[in-house]
């Protein structure tokens, strides 16, 4: 595994393995992760099952969805 993350704008040394295109989709990610985290039952874990907490998971990916558009 490759890390995407660009390097500094100030330093003198390129970076020819930066892929600008996964950094893209890497940030993404991130950012579902961080809306993920609003909701609390996802955020602190309280469903113990792990069918309970995957429709949670489903239920408020639904519900992001549904903001978005």
């Amino acid at each position: 595994m490759k890390a995407v993350i660009p390097r500094r704008k100030n330093t003198k040394q390129p970076n020819p393995e930066f892929d600008s295109y996964l950094y893209k989709l890497r940030h993404l990610v991130e950012n579902m992760f961080a809306r993920l985290k609003h909701f609390r039952s996802i955020a602190t874990g309280y469903e113990k099952l792990a069918r309970n907490f995957k429709s949670m998971l489903y239920l408020a990916c639904t519900i992001i969805h549904c903001k978005l558009n």
